[in-house]
């Protein structure tokens, strides 16, 4: 089937597994939250328990072992088992397994790519392992993983950790509109130039040789605007699912936080709260604004390049006041 240049592809995760012993609260707890999933209660033979989920199986055994089998065992184990169970540093995930985590390195991540209202965000975050000691325990993780709430919190975390440097760019939304109407524009070609403005920031307050992106392009977008600032020297690899590295998290908390920020005064201007995301809940605000505001004013809020921005606008009969262009067909994917 046809490919854009800067799709990325996944591969399937792999069937993982872990084995770790809990005492007989613990396993109290396990049960819950297993049944608050709405799992499925499955019958193992000698087993206390046990659970089938969508991509992952838990087995807890009388003896207190617990088997976590599946393709997402290492989200459970952090986000229930760490995070709920037993309130310690993520299981596997230490400095034996992985001390490339424990050395001084910066992570990179962006938020608000995918939403129709805000901007978009790119974070840089520089560590060692000090800070990232820090961050496991009090559970810095993806932000995808975790509720609004705790992102400010852990946010607040980051940015007072000490020796930490932390960097942040985004364009208002006025300036964002503008400059993605141009000829050829390209949203990955801005989040690159946005990234490569955070880090070099960043790498001017505190130097580390290397760093970790998560990647959004198969292009080399981010090190081509790298050379460009004389940046040869450093490191900068990429990959998906890159988050798993405490720092890339902590990027990604930061910029997560800072969008919710920018959302906020967003639905403060609005009356009510806009939102995330670009599907119908978020269309049917986009109508909303333009009835309240007008069709000029929908660009102070929204991407104005979203498919979903003309399909308002259209609909409305207000192209003659906002004249966006039209989005070209989409493509028929075959297999």
């Amino acid at each position: 089937m046809p490919k854009r240049s800067d799709d990325t592809e996944e591969k399937p995760k792999a069937i993982t597994s872990y084995t770790l012993k809990l005492d007989d609260a613990q396993m109290a707890k396990l049960r819950a939250a297993c049944a608050a999933k709405h799992w499925e209660p499955a019958e193992v033979p000698y087993a206390r328990f046990a659970f089938r989920g969508p991509k992952v199986n838990v087995t807890a055994y009388e003896s207190g072992k617990v088997v976590v089998a599946g393709k997402d065992t290492e989200d459970f184990v952090q986000n229930v088992i760490e995070a709920e169970v037993t309130g310690t540093p993520k299981l596997g995930y230490d400095e034996v397994h992985h001390p490339e985590w424990f050395e001084p390195h910066a992570g990179l991540d962006e938020s608000g790519k995918g939403d129709l209202f805000g901007p978009v965000i790119a974070a840089t975050v520089i560590a060692d392992g000090a800070a990232v000691r820090v961050w496991l325990k009090a559970g810095v993780r993806d932000s995808k993983t975790i509720v609004e709430a705790q992102i400010m919190k852990l946010d607040e975390l980051i940015r007072a950790t000490p020796g930490v440097v932390v960097e942040t760019r985004l364009m208002g939304m006025a300036e964002y509109n503008r400059a993605m109407a141009k000829p050829w524009a390209s949203l990955n070609r801005l989040l690159a130039s946005h990234h490569a403005e955070a880090l070099d920031t960043a790498l001017k307050r505190k130097w580390v040789p290397r760093g970790l992106l998560d990647q959004f392009s198969k292009e080399p977008l981010v090190q081509r605007e790298l050379k460009k600032k004389g940046l040869e020297r450093f490191a900068l690899t990429m990959r998906t699912h890159a988050e798993e590295d405490p720092v890339v998290a902590a990027a990604s908390v930061v910029a997560r936080a800072e969008f919710v920020r920018c959302m906020r005064e967003l639905s403060r201007e609005f009356g009510g709260k806009l939102q995330k995301g670009a599907g119908a809940p978020a269309k049917a605000q986009a109508f909303v604004l333009l009835e309240k505001f007008g069709a000029k004013a929908l660009g102070h809020f929204a991407k104005l390049h979203f498919r979903t921005c003309y399909e308002v606008v259209s609909a409305a009969g207000k192209l003659d006041e906002l004249p966006l262009p039209k989005p070209k067909e989409k493509t028929e994917w075959k297999r």
